[in-house]
């Protein structure tokens, strides 16, 4: 999902991703080249990872129907990933609508319930056909999935979860994201699928850049 327009024009790439049918990998023996397959920040982004470990965030939207797509590669690259990578999600806001899917994912994360609603709230908006862009409809759901509707309005409108929405906006401006779902790595370098040609190669490209980082 683009930017300034929220075009559709990779989707077909990404749900073939997803879905496990070949995709030419623009990269040769596993190279892959700055302006092309990635770009290198020209100001460096803050990063959260311990000393020793490499940093690397998705970037994302709950109703953007590619990340959705990309979730399930995603999350098997995830179960493989190395111990000296530092993974996060940052959820995006191109404009003010986006604010309450944010709230959403960091007062879900704030009372440790990312791990078993995340891919809930994807099958909700994207297989239920729901829309949980509003703060009254987002109370509700989350009733339904058994949370305490005071305890998690509390964690919504907490301080804690408006300063991780300001900071997720920092971040997001830092890396100069153009579109979702796309992915930062070491405060350093930005790659998406309109970048790689498809999400397999943004994963591929992934791995090159924080092998790159460990070198350098």
């Amino acid at each position: 999902m683009k930017r300034r327009d929220f075009s559709l024009s990779v989707g077909s790439a990404l749900a073939a991703t997803t879905m496990g049918l070949p995709l030419a990998a623009r990269a040769k023996g596993g190279k892959f080249e700055e302006g092309i397959e990635y770009l290198e920040l020209k100001k460096p982004a803050m990063t959260e990872a311990p000393k020793g470990q490499v940093e690397v965030i998705e970037f994302f939207w709950y109703s953007c129907p590619h990340c959705n797509a990309f979730e399930p590669a995603l999350s098997q690259w995830m179960a493989a990933l190395p111990k000296d990578v530092f993974f996060r999600r940052m959820p995006v806001a191109f404009n003010a609508s986006f604010v309450p899917e944010q709230k959403l994912y960091f007062a879900l994360e704030s009372m440790d319930k990312l791990k078993e609603l995340h891919a809930k709230v994807f099958h909700a908006i994207h297989v239920e056909r729901l829309s949980l862009n509003k703060d009254a409809a987002i109370f509700d759901w989350v009733v339904k999935q058994g949370l305490d509707g005071a305890k998690f309005k509390e964690a919504y409108n907490s301080f804690s979860v408006a300063n991780n929405v300001r900071k997720a906006t920092q971040l997001q401006a830092a890396y100069n994201v153009e579109g979702v779902p796309s992915m930062g790595v070491a405060g350093r370098f930005y790659t998406d699928g309109t970048l790689a040609g498809s999400m397999q190669v943004v994963l591929q490209t992934v791995d090159f850049l924080v092998q790159k980082e460990r070198t350098t």
